[in-house]
Parts: structure tokens; C-alpha cells; sequence
């Protein structure tokens, strides 16, 4: 089995706090931690929620989070498609029933300054990959399924730029991908534009900078470190070398409303699970390891929530 991260996005620069949820730990987990305004990773929060992996998480609303789909049971890696709810005091809300198809191993993003979308991802078992999109309102309401634009993949990441657009860039679609699609402020998503950087999946990607957004980690044959940023207008850098244990699985998130965090993830070959996490500041230097907080785990999702620091 190919080793699959979820989706993962950042929010509007104005966030100040973020928040890592569920994962995989040898079974589902819903557990969360919090991140603080300066990038301190908090101590485990119990879960609510149905404990599940390979999930994908944005903001809405400009200070809420959403976290989507995702699988129940990692062996027969077949997708669910419940959402869960997080306040703008960092509270996971109980499942909330599924609008749509199933999918694992999408990408998730905010656009539009409130709202978010999910797109790509497969359903199970990794056979179908899908291009269908889902738009989140700025209440957090999940629309019907909408048949997708770009190259149908899965194990992709999205991120916002722009202040109010989004990009979803890697994945895997029959082999590793480095190609992207732009999503509007009204949650169009485009056609494909060619790679940059080393093709990949399983990677994490957020924010910073208030409206640029960095993609980083994954697997390329191996577990990567490397990252590419992307300026306000949309376009990917190549390759920065990488800084941090090398790994695939982990999640990112915005934080202190201009900055960024990756954290988490797995090694690629052992599927040993870490909790180290690496600040990114607000030009896109990605720090060393820092010691890390919480159950160990990968195959999680991230967002960032609150206008209060």
C-alpha cells in the first residue's frame, strides 16, 4: 500500500491558532492538539468525532475550521464522508452526517476569505481516484458533490494564497504528480498547470506570509523534506532544499496570523510515527526539529482557527 497522507490546508492570514486532529497511530484515532499563537503545541485533547485517518481540514468562516472524510479502518481503506466542526475556541463538534461521496486522501483549502473546498481524493481500496469537489459555505455547510476540473488524483494537498484564492498541487495519479490547480475566490477549480519541483504525495501545505503558501515533506521514492513556495499569485518556486527530519504523513497549519507549522508524520518506509514539528516563519524558512508534543501519529489533518491570540 502506498502510504497516504490527508489533505491538508491552511487558513486566511488572519488566524492566530491552529489545531492538528485524528490520525493513525496503528489504529484510527480523533484525539487533537492545539497550537498557540507563538507556535506551542499543546498536550493532547481527548477526540470527539468518529477516530479516523487520512482526513483533510481548512478554515471557514475567517476564524472556524472544518475537518472532512477521511477512513474508519485503515485495513480495508474504504472512505467515510462525515465532517466535523471546530469553533473559533478550538471545540470539536460532533460528526456531522456525510453530504456527498465518500473520499480519502483529498485535498482541502479556504477560498473566498470564508469558505473552504475539498477536492480529489479516492472512495476505497486506492481503485477510483477522483476529480469531484465539494464547496463549504461560510457557515460551514457542505455542498453536493461537483464534478471536478484538473487530473483526478488523490494523496494531493491545497493551501490559500492571495487572500482569497487556493492552489492543490501533487498527488498521485497512477504514479507521483507535481502538477497544480488554481481555485478562484468563487471555489472554481482549473485546469492543470505544469509541475514544479520534485513530483510527490503525501505531503502537508499551508500558508504564510498573510498570502503565499508552502508545500512540504512527502514521499518521492522515499520520505522528503524539501518544500516549494508559492507566491500571492499563485506561482510554485523550485525546489528549497529541506530542513527537518525527513518524512511523509505529517500535517500544517497557519498560526500568529502569518506564519506556519508543520507537524507529525511518519517515516516512510518503517511507518514509525513522529511528533516533532518544524515552525516556518513568515518568509518561508523552515526551522530545525522541535522536541515534540503529543501522541505521535500521521496520516492527520490540520487547519487554522481564531482571530484571538
Amino acid at each position: 500500500m502506498f502510504p497516504i497522507i490527508p489533505a491538508n490546508s491552511a487558513t486566511s492570514s488572519a488566524t492566530q491558532k491552529g489545531i492538528f486532529a485524528y490520525g493513525q497511530t496503528g489504529s484510527d484515532i480523533s484525539i487533537s492538539n492545539l497550537v498557540n499563537s507563538s507556535g506551542v503545541v499543546a498536550t493532547d485533547v481527548a477526540g470527539v468525532g468518529t477516530g479516523r485517518s487520512y482526513t483533510y481540514a481548512a478554515s471557514y468562516g475567517g476564524d472556524k475550521a472544518i475537518f472532512g472524510g477521511g477512513t474508519t479502518n485503515r485495513g480495508t481503506s474504504v472512505g467515510t464522508g462525515v465532517t466535523n466542526l471546530v469553533s473559533n475556541e478550538g471545540v470539536v463538534a460532533s460528526d456531522t452526517a456525510a453530504v456527498g461521496a465518500a473520499r480519502m486522501g483529498s485535498a482541502a483549502a479556504g477560498y473566498g476569505g470564508d469558505k473552504a473546498i475539498f477536492a480529489f481524493g479516492t472512495p476505497s481500496n486506492y481503485v477510483y481516484i477522483s476529480n469531484t469537489r465539494n464547496l463549504i459555505s461560510n457557515t460551514g455547510v457542505k455542498a453536493a458533490d461537483v464534478t471536478g476540473a484538473g487530473t483526478a488524483r488523490y494523496l494531493t494537498t491545497g493551501a490559500s494564497y492571495g487572500g482569497d484564492k487556493a492552489i492543490m498541487a501533487y498527488g498521485y495519479a497512477g504514479g507521483a504528480t507535481s502538477q497544480s490547480n488554481l481555485v478562484s475566490n468563487t471555489g472554481v477549480v482549473g485546469s492543470d498547470v505544469s509541475g514544479v519541483g520534485t513530483a510527490r504525495y503525501g505531503g502537508a501545505s499551508t500558508s504564510y506570509g498573510g498570502d503565499k503558501a508552502i508545500f512540504g515533506f512527502g514521499y518521492a521514492g522515499g520520505g522528503i523534506s524539501i518544500t516549494n513556495l508559492v507566491s500571492n499569485i499563485g506561482v510554485i518556486s523550485a525546489n528549497v532544499t529541506g530542513v527537518g527530519t525527513v518524512r511523509n504523513a505529517p500535517a500544517a497549519s497557519t498560526y500568529g496570523g502569518d506564519k506556519a507549522i508543520f507537524a507529525y508524520g511518519a517515516h516512510a518506509i518503517t511507518g514509525s510515527a513522529y511528533n516533532m514539528s518544524n515552525l516556518v516563519n513568515n518568509l518561508g524558512v523552515v526551522a530545525s526539529d522541535t522536541a515534540g508534543v503529543g501522541t505521535a501519529r500521521s496520516y492527520l489533518a490540520a487547519a487554522g482557527f481564531s482571530f484571538s491570540a
